[in-house]
């Protein structure tokens, strides 16, 4: 799916690794749960803390090296988190087998995993604005959404079947091994990287650590998008464990009509993101991120009043649907947006803030959401997220911004 339009050999292979870690990641989801549920027999606490915790452990771990990479060379840095990543995972069957897993072993390698794909996005996205001109990024970033909805598709399905024939750890080896084929497809990319100018203190200071979060909120455009972002992610994630308690528990759907209800709707992230490009040429960037973001918040709203049986699997299909459909659109644009109005020597440490924060707001309102679930039950509490849904778009920057005047680098195509 390219469009017509190529991008050079360097991004294919980028693309390729981006592709193959995708699948594994979709392979092994929901795998460290089941694995603390059927190998240590967790309660229901520690699973929450699996997803929770772990996130803001690895959010945490995150904070000190944006700065670090930003004056870094980012494919190396891209193939140490893929090596990082493969090693760490690669410990649970190891101990599985030995029969030494514990409930420690997965909540620490779930604080690696999680501090490495954030470092592993922040340098993506400064490694892909120096191999491409601005004016592909929007191809790339479609193509990169286009390859996420497609392996969503086809991962979990696949991964639940490797899980039923070869047992609870199958699926996280698969993802250890997409790791480490992603590393050495971006090793393959070879060409000459530029090296970052560095600043004359070579030390790192204790206020460098916040410099992306400085950046970001001292821009008149990236500021509401920053919140935007951070509350729609949280909220909509916030939802997904009590839609789960919903439709398993209280509604008595089967575990493979839950995964079709999520699994089906993805069609529309490849459709939304074919989209984008034509989009944006036809109607102007600011308008198609701005009606994009709105429409994708009218959706949510919707899960409030699933009822059993095929009616109420339909009504979930059809706003899953929906909302991937808007968000499949909204995410390349946004993404090419956001890389856009950040200068070259920024990128990292201003991904780097932007992802930790994503993650750790994810985490708070799921962990939020979870109490208010119990109190409220989980319909109500899905409900009131899509209402707060509906104000966000309120965030979403009035006015276009033209992107930053800084020379651009010559693409490598070699």
């Amino acid at each position: 799916m390219t469009n017509g339009h190529r991008l050079g050999r360097q991004f294919g292979w980028l693309w390729g690794a981006y592709g193959t870690s995708a699948l594994g990641t979709w392979l092994a989801f929901g795998a460290f749960p089941l694995i603390a549920i059927q190998v240590l027999h967790a309660g229901p606490a520690e699973v929450a803390a699996l997803s929770s915790v772990g996130a803001l452990a690895g959010a945490a771990v995150a904070v000190p090296l944006g700065p670090w990479v930003e004056f870094r060379r980012k494919r190396p840095v891209l193939i140490g988190m893929d090596l990082v990543r493969f090693a760490a995972l690669l410990t649970i069957p190891a101990a599985f087998a030995l029969g030494v897993l514990s409930f420690v072993q997965l909540l620490l390698v779930s604080v690696v995993v999680a501090a490495a794909d954030i470092t592993f996005r922040a340098a993506s996205g400064a490694y892909l604005k120096t191999l491409l001109p601005a004016e592909d990024l929007l191809v790339a970033n479609a193509r990169f959404e286009s390859t996420t909805w497609t392996t969503t598709i086809i991962g979990p399905p696949l991964g639940g079947a490797a899980i039923g024939i070869l047992g609870p750890v199958a699926t996280v080896v698969a993802d250890a091994v997409s790791y480490l084929l992603s590393a050495l497809g971006i090793r393959a990319t070879g060409g000459q990287e530029p090296r970052p100018e560095r600043r004359e203190a070579a030390r790192m200071r204790a206020g460098d650590l916040f410099e992306g979060w400085r950046y970001i909120l001292a821009d008149a455009t990236l500021r509401p998008l920053f919140f935007n972002t951070a509350l729609f992610n949280g909220l909509v994630m916030a939802t997904d464990a009590l839609l789960a308690v919903l439709m398993l528990g209280r509604l008595g759907f089967a575990p493979w009509q839950y995964g079709l209800a999520f699994a089906v709707p993805a069609i529309g992230g490849l459709l939304g993101s074919r989209l984008a490009r034509p989009l944006v040429t036809r109607f102007g960037q600011h308008r198609v991120l701005v009606v994009a973001g709105v429409l994708r918040v009218i959706w949510p709203v919707g899960l409030a009043f699933v009822g059993p049986g095929t009616g109420g699997l339909l009504l979930v299909m059809g706003v899953e649907l929906g909302l991937i459909f808007c968000c499949a659109i909204f995410n390349p644009v946004y993404a090419t947006y956001r890389l856009e109005r950040t200068a070259t020597e920024r990128v990292t440490r201003t991904l780097s803030a932007w992802s930790v924060t994503t993650k750790a707001s994810t985490a708070l309102l799921t962990a939020a959401w979870g109490v208010l679930g119990g109190l409220l039950g989980p319909r109500t509490a899905i409900g009131l997220a899509g209402v707060l849904l509906l104000a966000t778009p309120l965030m979403l920057p009035r006015r276009a911004a033209a992107p930053l005047a800084e020379p651009e680098p010559a693409p490598s195509r070699a």
